[in-house]
């Protein structure tokens, strides 16, 4: 029963997300009382959990076929922080929403990603692998980038945010690898419901960012909606062009579509609220993104799946 549950979790990402969002939206209070840094340690229990899940077999695909991790990571940090920076030049978007928008185009891919793309019946172990690959170069990548691009306008602090990106997704990850090693035992009976667990905290963090932000939401208006569904829309295309034009199989092209378009936006969305308290509107962005790619995710991830040579 336990496990038919937590596939059930698993399998309604996106569904339970989109009821998170819309309960903390009109209901703040039902979030409000879990302090803003809590999404720190939840995004932490995320990532312990993908360490606990990983393992040598899930990095063989890096020597394996150093090419198609390659190509998808290399999409990965071009294609999402230079449709950021077009998309907030194209909208002209004010300096906090531009930093948020760009924050979530520079981030690394999710583990709601390898989720989406085993339920797309892609290449799962060069999803687990760009994952793998994209978080472990974010500490130096995704600073380096949100200074590159929105650097000029906005104060960023390269070091800080290294540092801030090592302690909540590093660390963590590298403490499920110790875990897993100590307690095997421990671990392969975990490791069935891990998907659910990430999943929930998934959902808390999302909750969390909607309720703080509820009222900057309005603010906000339909105008970054769009940006927002544009920027993960354009990621999921042009991952799935960038597969097709270098003759990738349909899987491997799968997932380096969904591994581009979906976003750690709860690690875009830490970061803005530890790094640019000064702009308290460019949270909104990885708020509404956690949202979005995550009920889009699972669309396309069933037009993948009815789709074999797709």
């Amino acid at each position: 029963m336990l496990k038919t549950i937590c596939n059930f979790i698993s399998q309604y990402l996106g569904v339970i997300v989109l009821i998170v969002a819309v309960l903390a939206f009109l209901f703040p209070w039902m979030f409000s009382a879990i302090p803003t840094t809590a999404i720190n340690y939840l995004l932490g229990v995320v990532m312990f959990g993908m360490g606990l899940m990983l393992n040598l077999n899930d990095f063989k695909v890096v020597f394996s076929r150093p090419k198609d991790v390659f190509i998808g990571c290399l999409a990965q940090f071009t294609v999402m922080p230079l449709l950021a920076w077009g998309l907030v030049q194209v909208f002209n978007l004010d300096e906090a929403l531009a930093v948020g928008v760009v924050l979530v185009g520079c981030c690394p891919g999710g583990t709601a990603s390898n989720v989406m793309t085993f339920l797309a019946k892609g290449d799962l172990a060069l999803s687990v692998g760009m994952t793998g690959v994209s978080t472990i170069l974010a500490p130096l990548l995704t600073p380096l980038l949100t200074w590159l691009l929105v650097g000029k306008s906005v104060d960023v602090n390269v070091l800080s945010m290294i540092l801030s990106i090592l302690w909540v997704v590093i660390l963590p990850i590298v403490a499920g690898i110790f875990v897993k090693r100590l307690w095997r035992g421990f671990t392969a009976k975990a490791v069935a419901y891990l998907p659910a667990f990430s999943s929930l905290a998934i959902a808390f963090i999302v909750g969390i960012i909607i309720s703080a932000s509820a009222s900057r939401l309005m603010q906000g208006g339909a105008l970054i909606v769009i940006v927002v569904i544009l920027h993960n829309i354009f990621g999921l295309l042009l991952g799935y062009l960038i597969g097709w034009a270098l003759h990738l199989s349909a899987p491997k092209r799968k997932a380096v579509s969904i591994e581009v378009g979906m976003q750690n936006s709860g690690l875009a969305s830490s970061l803005a609220t530890i790094h640019f308290a000064a702009y308290p509107m460019a949270i909104i962005p990885g708020a509404l993104f956690s949202v979005w790619h995550n009920i889009s995710g699972a669309l396309v991830a069933r037009l993948y799946a009815s789709h074999s040579k797709l």
